[in-house]
């Protein structure tokens, strides 16, 4: 059963009120309070005053630390340092730059001038001694965890003892990135996600180790750049990626057994979300979603699936199941089981939504976020769930999905199952 301490209704997490005497409203509603909300403390979040930004780092020099750089510059009007380990790396992301800053200046976002003086901020060096001066570092390199480490092993002895150390991983352990060090208590998850100027959402991993100030000042700075931040436990795939990793899961397990691909991966279409799962899977990219499904099958064997398909489509380097215009790639197809004429999608989409029902409920059981609202915030911002869905937890509540799980609602009392 889901603890009665995650079962809280009402105002977002942070908002204030009385759960228990809260009027019942739509969903659509709830995600409209919850959003006036998004700016507030995150909870949990100590009272520490945060430290002071200068100077930013970013280590790495592909599209996400290039985005990253970007974004910091330009909401913080700070300047950015960018590394990697050879001068073409670097070249190439500060290319990617000068392109996108003349892209806002075509589009009237940015006048000739702005783009001048952002692009002036940002500068490249494959020499991380470099580092020495900034108040805080993010890595954005491979996602993976001996390279991470080996990173953060080599920038410590070049950094003050006060920097902030930060890692955008999307699932890994930012607690085991600390390892070895000597001031692991600085070292903070900072996810943002892609495309990072656009996304509003920050994942703040939180770890045993993570001291107040360091906690506070990724706060701090979440809100200086404009982003919505959430705190989250340091767990595997953190909140968005479990949750959306157990979906693909789910769906891609159905068809490795035979269900057909264009039914399953329409299965969800009534809730109008988004787009389609497999629609997502060809933006995340089957090798990164496949060795997010790894990582969580590591950590959750017994609900998490690794694909055989997918691991298929990752090695023949395809773009996913799908082309650009939604249809099966002949390709993909080709790897398939033969589909099951008897695939049912009402029975899909029950099964998709009871899983989920069951990773939020165990995520909340674990304490990974401080309650319902906090799932449904990340899945606003995070995910870009439709408003009117209130997020999850008032669909799976809805749905019904809630109460055949767990034997409750994530909301009683709230009128969203009614």
């Amino acid at each position: 059963m889901i603890p009665d301490t995650v079962v809280e209704t009402g105002p977002p997490a942070g908002a204030g009120g009385d759960a228990c005497t809260t009027p019942k409203k739509s969903a659509g509603a709830y995600a409209t309070a919850l959003l006036d909300t998004e700016r507030q403390r995150p909870v949990g979040v100590p009272g520490a005053a945060p430290r002071p930004v200068r100077s930013v780092g970013v280590v790495g020099a592909g599209l996400m630390a290039s985005q990253l750089a970007m974004v910091f510059a330009r909401q913080l009007g700070l300047p950015v340092l960018i590394t990697d380990l050879s001068q073409a790396k670097v070249d190439g992301a500060l290319a990617w730059i000068t392109a996108h800053l003349q892209k806002l200046v075509s589009r009237g976002e940015l006048n000739e001038t702005a783009a001048r003086e952002l692009g002036s901020l940002i500068r490249g060096t494959v020499d991380k001694r470099e580092y020495a001066n900034c108040d805080v570092v993010i890595e954005a390199v491979f996602e993976e965890l001996n390279v991470k480490r080996a990173v953060f092993a080599e920038l410590e002895p070049l950094l003050r003892a006060d920097a902030l150390l930060l890692t955008n991983t999307s699932s890994l352990s930012v607690t085991a990135m600390g390892h070895g060090l000597a001031h692991p208590e600085r070292v903070v998850g900072l996810h943002f996600f892609n495309p990072v100027a656009v996304l509003p959402l920050v994942e703040i991993i939180r770890t045993g180790n993570s001291d107040d100030v360091s906690l506070a000042t990724a706060c701090s700075l979440a809100r200086l750049l404009g982003k919505t931040a959430v705190l989250v436990a340091d767990t595997p795939g953190f909140a968005v990626n479990r949750i959306l990793t157990r979906l693909f899961c789910e769906l891609l397990q159905l068809i490795d057994n035979g269900a057909d691909i264009e039914l399953a991966d329409h299965a969800l279409d009534p809730l109008g979300l988004p787009m389609t799962p497999l629609t997502l899977l060809g933006f995340i990219g089957p090798a990164v979603q496949l060795h997010i499904c790894e990582t969580m099958h590591a950590a959750y064997p017994d609900r998490f699936y690794v694909s055989t398909s997918l691991a298929a489509i990752a090695d023949a380097r395809l773009r996913g199941y799908l082309d650009k215009s939604g249809t099966v790639l002949p390709e993909a197809a080709a790897l398939l089981p033969a589909a099951d004429v008897d695939s049912d999608a009402d029975a899909i989409k029950i099964r998709i939504l009871d899983a989920l029902a069951e990773e939020v409920g165990l995520m909340l059981a674990e304490k990974v976020v401080s309650g319902p609202a906090d799932i449904d915030l990340c899945m606003l911002l995070g995910a870009n769930y439709p408003r009117h869905l209130g997020g999850l937890t008032p669909l799976l509540d809805q749905s019904g999905a809630s109460r055949r799980v767990w034997g409750k609602d994530f909301h009683p009392g709230s009128g969203f199952a009614d």
